[in-house]
């Protein structure tokens, strides 16, 4: 990924819009290697995108242009950079979908959004494949056999095999030939939005809009609503799940003007949310198991119940006996054991003690333990953000010096080490009832890094383990604790 300095930016923006600039941020990090700018005017707040993979960036920009035709809740684009790698779009906000389920649980306000959302997006779907040019499209032109068949090969080699359970792969693959062949036969093809999930679902004034579609290409209606509705985060009631998809196909009748093979279109559905769910244990077995990232570890036990429930309740409509004979391994209980964290309780005697320091002054770190202060994480190989002038009246709990350590240094990586290791040792002293752990992050001064490092580990380890903490920024003078 490029780096591109903010003033690149700025200077693209004040050469566009020629407006006074009340806030100029980098927004954090999401999917692929686009970089976001939240800017807002006297008039207007407008979000900036640069990506130096300009194919990415056209299909973006076509796939706007056409659902703007059709009035779609897509962002309008205001200006394109002439090397197509920066462009500026209409900003809908920071609220998302996801936001507001997490905000007010399954209630009324929360059901009618997802009913607005789901009738955009067969309007999206349905209306937007008319006249579409799928050559804009940046991979396969269209969601069919083979996109099938590579979503559960995913799931096959970065978390069906990590397991080493013992299956027949020849029946399997037949199991998927079958299953791919089954569900590229499907009545209703349309456009594919890909990533149809809550997160990509920003609320507006009590309305839904769209982003990050640039991914689609044309294929089944039922896979977009089946990722929206068994979407692992949102972990939504059977009782949505089942109400919201009759609604969705309500729509889908009404825009095409005719009555669907509702029993059909069900029995299609269900294949498509396996393979999501297949798509995603893939994604989070890459993410945590190859490449070690904790955050994703933790989200595979609820992947897995999921996937219970489903293979449990609901039926493809064809017959995959080695298929199913593995998703009832996976499922067992035993397998998803091993995927969830021990957590303390109130009776738990184990407090971490986290602590900041300057290696300047180490011997204000004290361990009253007599443990001989465990874990010391070194932080001074990370880009040092007090070399800059801006950011040295601050510290690491502040915003400007947290988007500086998140996204121009290797931090995230730095902590994703930090998370292995000491899962290790937080497990076992857990289990064994030890009383006390002392982990330490020291860089020059005690005022940026190791006070991030702290306060980031403090939350990993109580979101994880629910394990009394006591924190100390020793150069901050800051103490605090955190738990039952």
């Amino acid at each position: 990924m490029a780096v591109v300095p903010d003033e690149s930016v700025r200077s693209y923006f004040n050469d566009a819009i020629k407006e006074d600039v009340l806030h100029f941020e980098k927004l954090p990090k999401s999917g692929g290697d686009r970089i976001y700018f939240r800017i807002v005017t006297p008039s207007a707040s407008y979000i900036a995108t640069y990506n130096d993979n300009i194919q990415e960036n056209e299909t973006f920009l076509y796939f706007t242009s056409h659902f703007t035709g059709i009035q779609a809740p897509v962002p309008k684009i205001y200006s394109v950079h002439p090397g197509k790698k920066m462009y500026l779009q209409e900003d809908f906000g920071p609220v998302s979908l996801l936001n507001e389920l997490e905000k007010y649980g399954e209630n009324d306000y929360v059901f009618n959004l997802y009913k607005k959302t789901l009738h955009a997006l067969a309007h999206l779907q349905i209306r937007g494949n008319t006249h579409l040019d799928y050559s804009y499209c940046l991979t396969a032109k269209e969601f069919g056999k083979q996109a099938i068949l590579s979503d559960l090969l995913y799931f096959k080699y970065y978390f069906l095999d990590t397991l080493k359970i013992p299956y027949d792969k020849q029946k399997l693959m037949d199991d998927f030939e079958a299953l791919s062949n089954y569900l590229t036969h499907v009545e209703h093809k349309y456009f594919l939005y890909r990533d149809f999930q809550s997160r990509n679902v920003i609320i507006r004034e009590g309305e839904p809009h769209f982003i990050d579609y640039q991914g689609g290409m044309k294929g089944a209606l039922q896979y977009d609503v089946a990722s929206m509705l068994w979407q692992a985060r949102a972990n939504l009631s059977k009782g949505w799940k089942d109400s919201l998809l009759e609604y969705y196909m309500d729509c889908v009748d009404e825009i095409l003007k005719k009555s669907i093979d509702r029993t059909r279109f069900r029995s299609q559905y269900n294949g498509y949310v396996l393979i999501r769910l297949m798509q995603v244990l893939g994604a989070y077995g890459y993410r945590g198991l190859f490449e070690r990232k904790a955050q994703f570890l933790t989200a595979i036990p609820l992947a897995l119940t999921n996937l219970k429930w489903f293979a449990t309740n609901s039926v493809i409509g064809i017959a995959l006996p080695e298929y199913e004979k593995i998703l009832n391994l996976i499922v067992d209980d035993e397998i998803i054991k091993r995927f969830e964290p021990i957590r303390a309780d109130k009776n738990t005697p184990l407090v971490v003690k986290i602590n900041s320091f300057s290696y300047k002054h180490p011997e204000k770190l004290k361990d009253e333990s007599g443990n001989g202060g465990g874990f010391m994480f070194d932080c001074r190989g990370i880009l040092n953000p007090g070399r800059f002038e801006e950011y040295k009246n601050f510290t690491g709990r502040d915003k400007s010096v947290i988007d500086f350590l998140e996204q121009k240094t290797k931090m995230p990586d730095f902590l994703n080490g930090v998370y292995n290791v000491v899962d290790l040792s937080v497990e076992d002293y857990i289990k064994r009832g030890f009383t006390s752990l002392m982990i330490s992050f020291g860089c020059t001064g005690g005022q940026h890094r190791s006070v991030y490092a702290a306060d980031t580990l403090k939350r990993y380890l109580m979101n994880k383990y629910k394990v009394k903490i006591e924190l100390n920024h020793y150069e901050q003078n800051i103490h605090e604790k955190s738990g039952f």
